[in-house]
């Protein structure tokens, strides 16, 4: 079976993976190196691209030296190298790009170049091999995205958001509570000590007919609470906190599961995948878990250790594209806003 070395580098973590596969069977992740940003870029409430790229470069060689080490293989033992060219921030994107470019040259070995979503959404298979017909939902710091997968490669939009995405929500909610970057982790912190119907926030779009998502009209309702109990400022009570964090969480959510299981019952689709940052969510996977369970459908969850950015499922995805023979040119560039391909 190939071996594939990966680099995902589309925001602020940096990350290399070798695999070992082939389609249907289960992915051996022989090596997962990942260093994160998250305490550098804290500091200024969010990512500061100049300082992600700078750190990246910092970063990826001494993660591949590592990676191959754990593995326990030689640079010249990989069959193919990959890395994710969109979507992200350019200048992000660039240096993983270019250096599994640079691998992919020196080697004489080719090269895959795989989107950011796509990883995302096989994550959950990674060590099941078999990717079945369903339903899949990811929702990340960028994109929530409703898609029906008939299998690796063939993937029909349903619905996605029309303005923020539920990560996006996440931190900016966290931000106007005075929560640090980034504020998923925060506010499911926050929340575990409140009540989640102390405020009745708005579920929006979700008895329109399709599977689309909104979560500025939320956004808007949290700031006009807080502007509500404080006039002056805006500033949330510290007893408020945790119902605050609670009632918004829980609107999120259950937005989230009645479109997905909407769909999934309008489509016949009898197993259910979720995956992307977002997914870490304790109350949401909780909540899918019972969501599936009353209506009969199998629930495939990425492991905790793929939700995040990581380049294991990039690898995972790319060893589908080498498998099918979808080489990309060393001259292939990056797309900060590459989209799914679809079909």
């Amino acid at each position: 079976m190939p071996l594939i070395l990966a680099i995902e580098s589309s925001c602020d973590e940096t990350a290399v993976a070798i695999l070992r596969g082939e389609p249907g069977r289960p992915a051996e992740v022989l090596a997962s190196e990942i260093a994160s940003q998250i305490d550098l870029h804290r500091a200024y409430g969010g990512v500061v691209p100049e300082l992600a790229s700078r750190n990246h470069s910092l970063h990826l060689r001494p993660l591949i030296e590592r990676a191959l080490e754990t593995a326990g293989v030689g640079i010249r033992e990989i069959d193919v190298f990959g890395a994710t060219s969109g979507p992200g921030l350019a200048s992000s994107l660039l240096i993983g790009s270019t250096a599994a470019k640079a691998l992919a040259a020196a080697t004489g070995k080719p090269f895959v170049a795989v989107n950011h979503l796509e990883g995302h959404l096989l994550s959950p298979f990674v060590d099941r091999g078999e990717i079945p017909p369903h339903l899949a939902l990811v929702v990340s710091g960028g994109h929530t995205l409703l898609l029906d997968v008939a299998g690796a490669g063939h993937y029909r939009r349903i619905g996605s958001t029309r303005d923020d995405a539920a990560g996006e929500a996440f931190d900016k909610v966290a931000k106007m509570l005075g929560l640090p970057y980034p504020g998923g982790p925060e506010i499911e912190q926050t929340a575990a000590a409140g009540n989640p119907t102390a405020f009745d926030f708005p579920r929006s779009m979700l008895k329109e007919a399709n599977f689309d998502f909104s979560f500025s009209g939320l956004k808007t309702a949290v700031l006009y609470t807080l502007t509500d109990r404080d006039p002056d400022h805006g500033t949330p009570q510290p007893a408020d906190l945790p119902d605050l964090c609670a009632s918004f969480q829980q609107a999120v959510v259950d937005v989230l599961l009645a479109k997905t299981l909407r769909a999934a019952a309008d489509l016949g689709r009898e197993t259910v995948a979720l995956s992307g940052g977002v997914s870490l969510n304790a109350v949401l996977r909780n909540a899918f878990r019972e969501g599936c369970q009353s209506s009969g459908r199998q629930l495939i969850l990425a492991k905790p250790q793929l939700c995040t950015d990581n380049a294991a499922m990039i690898g995972f995805a790319g060893l589908h594209h080498h498998f099918k023979g979808h080489h990309a040119p060393l001259d292939t560039g990056i797309d900060p806003n590459l989209p799914l391909a679809l079909g």
